[in-house]
């Protein structure tokens, strides 16, 4: 029907027809797939949901007397500093080290990200590996993100495609990434927002692939990679929409430019600390297809519903159930009635989709062909090989 060129020139003369797609699913539902492909050049989606396999790149720029890092810290959280002398990569899920004399914080490496985000001041402690060309032995100071060269998102697990619902079939409560468990099925959690969710709606992968400009954390980012647990050969339903955890995104944008609305470091009591972040997916009307595949609605998603108080990698499933279901609050487990409720923000989601259409419509923000596209015959290897100590 048209190509990402045309599309790209409605968008730089502000004549693009966007429509969060939220919109889109509400207009095919009235004027059937067809029209609504006629009238439609892009797609917004959105989600703001817990992705913990994320962290930052931060270059601090060269001390004088020149410092090796090899041990860092940043506000009590250990940071990596394996390689370039003042490179450092903190991790979202990283937990604050207390040092003497004071109490652990329920804080992380995502609160660190978020405060970096926000302009506000991180102190920083470091100790170095003194060579002839580094000679300095230690450093103190405190950064922001005006006073450090670069610093950027380089996520290698974001945006799965689906997830599970966690419930809790034993007799105790469990902490786990999906927050408390409380025993005997008292109540179930999931974190994927469904039909709204980017992935769920190019379930194959069509439109996405590595170099796809995105809305990340408040500004632009690009899918720079597979992710990591990256499982597209899921069982699927005929839709082509997975059944449970499928594709996943590695993503990298510019932390600088990015928005602390829509990055967030949080804490999962007993478990750790996580990362709430916004991202958005814009899909180019191509063809009709395009439209039908984003038509899909909650009724016809499903995930599968996992009882966490069994300890293996594979745990029993109570069967599949709909986001529909879920997303009404209550879902029925072996004839009970349980309490259900999202990790993701369905009202931050969906203004994820709403600011990336503005952005669109305002012209600022153009599409991108994929230079690669992503894996979708990628198999799933367990850790199954152990030695005995």
């Amino acid at each position: 029907m048209r190509s990402l060129a045309e599309i790209n020139d409605k968008i730089s003369r502000k004549r693009a027809v966007v429509l969060t797609v939220e919109e889109l699913k509400a207009r095919v539902a009235l004027f059937g797939v067809t029209q609504v492909a006629k009238e439609t050049d892009v797609i917004t989606t959105g989600t703001f949901e817990p992705m913990e396999s994320s962290g930052a790149i931060i270059n601090l720029g060269h001390t004088d007397p020149p410092i090796k890092i090899r041990r860092c810290w940043l506000d009590s959280v250990p940071v990596y500093s394996g390689f370039g002398a003042v490179d450092l990569y903190i991790g979202a899920s990283s937990a604050v080290e207390a040092m003497d004399g004071e109490e652990a914080r329920e804080r992380g490496g995502g609160h660190v990200i978020e405060d970096l985000i926000a302009g506000k001041p991180v102190h920083v402690r470091a100790q170095g590996q003194v060579t002839d060309c580094y000679p300095r032995a230690t450093f103190e100071t405190t950064i922001t993100r005006e006073t450090i060269n670069q610093f950027y998102l380089f996520n290698p697990r974001n945006l799965y495609q689906n997830f599970i619902v966690g419930v809790n079939g034993g007799d105790r409560p469990l902490f786990t990434y999906l927050g408390p468990l409380q025993p005997r099925l008292g109540n179930a959690v999931y974190s994927n927002p469904g039909a709204i969710s980017p992935l769920l709606n190019d379930p194959e992968l069509q439109l996405i692939g590595i170099g796809t400009r995105i809305f990340l954390g408040g500004g632009v980012g690009y899918v720079s990679w597979e992710g990591t647990q990256h499982f597209p050969l899921q069982k699927r339903l005929p839709n082509h929409t997975p059944i449970g955890p499928a594709a996943t995104l590695a993503l990298i944008g510019d932390a600088k430019q990015m928005d602390a609305r829509w990055v967030r470091g949080c804490y999962f009591k007993s478990y750790g600390p996580s990362l709430m972040l916004g991202v958005g997916v814009p899909l180019p009307v191509l063809n009709e297809q395009v439209v039908e595949r984003a038509s899909v609605t909650d009724k016809d998603l499903v995930a599968p519903i996992v009882d966490f108080s069994i300890p293996r990698r594979v745990r029993p499933t109570f069967g599949l159930v709909s986001y529909a279901q879920l997303k009404s609050g209550r879902v029925t487990i072996e004839g009970k009635t349980v309490r259900a409720a999202p990790l993701a923000s369905m009202y931050l989601s969906r203004q994820v989709a709403q600011e990336l259409k503005q952005w669109i419509e305002a012209g600022t923000f153009t599409l991108t062909e994929a230079v690669s596209p992503i894996p979708m015959e990628r198999s799933f290897l367990p850790q199954d090989r152990w030695t005995e100590f």
